[in-house]
């Protein structure tokens, strides 16, 4: 078996797992854009683990790439202003649309939320069109 796809198996039980852990432990949703947006607001006694779920998936993409090279790539593709513009761009789509792809579709979709359904179709339609637009008809790469 590939060992990309061996990761892929495994990065998706342990973030359902994550997820599941969190919810049932403190309630809460691991949505990543509400709990990073929960982090920068500051708010008195839940910053500490706002701060270690944020650590934690930057530790877990290290130690991926320590493990599997080749999973992850180095190089960009763009711009340094091309990415802070589409990561801004993402910050305000996933605030405009009261959550992201982790609270969505990971946890929105696990809980049955109608909600979370017509979140997660919108921004996967909105990526297919995207990438399409981006590589066949305006004729880029990546």
């Amino acid at each position: 078996m590939d060992p990309s796809l061996l990761f892929a198996l495994l990065g998706g039980l342990l973030i359902g797992t994550a997820s599941l852990l969190l919810l049932a432990g403190s309630g809460r949703i691991a949505g990543v854009s509400g709990i990073v947006g929960g982090a920068l607001a500051r708010p008195a006694g839940d910053l500490a683990w706002r701060l270690a779920f944020v650590l934690g998936l930057v530790a877990g993409g290290s130690v991926l790439r320590v493990l599997s090279p080749r999973t992850l790539p180095t190089g960009l593709p763009h711009t340094a202003l091309v990415i802070v513009g589409a990561g801004l761009l993402v910050g305000f789509g996933a605030r405009l649309g009261g959550g992201c792809t982790s609270g969505h579709g990971v946890c929105g979709l696990g809980r049955r939320s109608p909600r979370s359904l017509a979140a997660v179709l919108t921004f996967m339609t909105t990526a297919f069109v995207t990438v399409h637009v981006v590589r066949h008809v305006l004729g880029g790469g990546a």
